[in-house]
């Protein structure tokens, strides 16, 4: 089986290209550019305007500003006094020197790594007010690129800390100038179109290494496996290596872009960009482990026969599938910085509410599953369910099928199906034999012993009838004389049944025939007091008489 990238994936990658081209600024400034008439002086106090809540939307908003080279703007991302001009003029030489050295050695986390909580990444063993997003290497020495918290106008900000400031003034000195002059004149989105051209080489070179690995692997393992249909674990590997195998081409892309001489706007914007291949390696993992694993699945329910599974199974797979594309979708949203949570909280309210209304839906489902899992009837057997009685032709997913013996069809939904009381006749592994035998009153008491001998012999002959058959006289009734019979049939199904119930009973009928002992047929003995008989006489006479004339 020849796998392939999956096709509804291939025009979002074109699209997270085409935004990672984009200068981030360009690319999410109409999706959060507020109407001026909206803003109120409340709105005004409640967010930073520069969006230095969390370290996540500080770098964010730092790296946007380098790739303008706007300096001034960068500068306030920066621990810095800006009271002067001259403080100012120093912030915006720290920001050109933090750039630079970025460029030439220096990393910063990837853009999903990066908390996007206010109070920032707890536990990571530094102060509260501290967090670490990053590290230049210059001349064998390491400087850690700290963010601190702070006050400014009643917001809590995140902000490049004063320590890591002093740092790179030291390390730089006046190579600050130096260093602008050199940028290339020619760049795409604030860096060089080398620098470009060199991480997107990489990623094509890493990404299409280890695919062609992952493709050579599934191809040597379906020529060792002799039936690979059918092997597990064949099926697995041929599901699991693709997407394993963009799973690790992105980690080794991460590690070896973090190591290459370029822009760190071109390595920062491109990495996180990169991190939707994540999501998709993850979502394609799942969505191709839940095709196997339901493929697998129905193969064995359709040689056991058991139709009603297959749904059940087809229905999990989807919503399955679903589910992993909502993750992808969020994943996206999430990468492209678009905040899910609302949505997420608008969509768990509008679920109660469908859930409330959709109350019968979802008890047929959960009554699907109920009836899968107990199986008290499967598709052929013949049932009775409350007043209906007859096969069962499909059990769905919201309801079950019967054809009744008027050959018309009832379907009770699953929900009512399965709170009912249902007598399964196809589930019996013996028949009963039950028939009472009347034998004429005339028969004399020797002709009824005789009789009872005769109907046990035919049942201890017969190998289709269980141990513990017997057949005794019963009772004296209006009629006749009873002798019950009392045994089971052991056969497959009720047309089996039917035929031996047949034998049997022509056996006995003719045993008691040839041994001269009568069935008792409806009969009734009338009798008259003498009265009667003397008042019945005379006019039998009389109209003896009239005839006769």
């Amino acid at each position: 089986m020849r796998f392939s990238f999956p096709k509804f994936l291939i025009p979002l990658w074109l699209v997270c290209l085409l935004f990672a081209a984009i200068p981030p600024a360009a690319a999410l400034a109409p999706l959060f550019a507020a109407e001026p008439e909206a803003a109120t002086p409340a709105a005004a106090t409640q967010a930073d305007l520069l969006g230095r809540e969390t370290p996540r939307s500080t770098i964010s908003g730092l790296i946007r500003a380098l790739a303008e080279h706007d300096y001034d703007r960068a500068a306030q991302y920066f621990d810095l006094p800006s009271n002067t001009s001259r403080q100012r003029a120093a912030a915006a030489a720290r920001a050109r020197e933090f750039q630079a050295l970025l460029d030439s050695g220096g990393s910063l986390e990837p853009y999903a790594a990066l908390s996007n909580d206010g109070p920032g990444r707890i536990g990571d063993e530094l102060p509260v007010d501290r967090e670490r997003v990053g590290e230049i290497r210059i001349k064998g020495r390491t400087i850690p690129v700290l963010l601190s918290r702070g006050e400014e106008e009643g917001l809590q900000i995140w902000r490049v800390s004063r320590e890591t400031a002093t740092s790179i003034a030291a390390v730089t000195g006046r190579q600050a100038g130096q260093l602008d002059s050199q940028r290339p004149e020619f760049t795409v989105a604030g860096a060089p179109l080398e620098d470009w051209g060199m991480l997107v080489g990489l990623a094509v070179l890493v990404i299409g290494s280890l695919w062609m690995v992952a493709t050579i692997l599934v191809v040597i393992m379906r020529r060792l496996v002799a039936d690979p249909a059918a092997n597990g674990v064949y099926r697995f590997f041929e599901a699991a290596l693709p997407p394993l195998s963009l799973l690790i081409a992105v980690f080794v892309f991460f590690e070896w872009a973090e190591r290459l001489p370029v822009a760190i706007v071109a390595r920062q914007t491109l990495l996180r960009y990169t991190g939707i291949l994540l999501v998709i390696a993850f979502v394609w993992f799942g969505l191709r482990l839940v095709d196997a694993i339901a493929q697998l699945a129905i193969t064995r329910m359709q040689r056991r026969g058991r139709r009603q599974v297959v749904s059940v199974i087809v229905l999990l797979r989807r919503t399955a599938k679903v589910v992993l594309l909502m993750f992808f979708g969020i994943g996206i949203l999430d990468t492209f910085g678009i905040d899910v949570t609302t949505g997420i909280a608008a969509l768990g309210i509008g679920g109660i509410a469908l859930a409330l209304g959709a109350q019968k839906t979802v008890e047929n489902l959960v009554g699907s599953v109920t009836v899968i899992a107990d199986r008290p009837a499967q598709v052929g057997d013949f049932i009775k369910v409350g007043d209906v009685v007859g096969t069962v032709e499909d059990v769905g997913i919201r309801s079950t099928r019967i054809r009744t013996l008027g050959r018309t069809l009832v379907t009770i939904p699953n929900g009512d199906f399965s709170a009912r009381q249902i007598e399964n006749f196809a589930a019996r592994d013996r028949f009963l034999f039950n028939p009472v035998i009347g034998v004429d009153y005339r028969t004399p008491a020797a002709k009824i012993e005789e009789a009872v001998r005769i109907v046990k012999g035919v049942l201890l002959e017969r190998t289709d009838i269980a141990e513990g058959a017997r057949a005794n006289l019963a009772a004296i009734g209006e009629r006749s004389f009873h002798i019950e019979v009392f045994s089971y049939i052991e056969a497959p199904d009720w047309d089996a049944s039917v035929i031996v119930r047949e034998a049997l009973l022509m056996s006995i009928i003719a045993r008691l025939e040839a041994a001269g002992i009568g069935l008792a047929f409806p009969a009734q003995t009338v009798v008259f007091a003498p009265e009667q008989l003397d008042a019945i006489q005379p006019r039998a006479g009389a109209q003896g008489g009239t005839a006769g004339t």
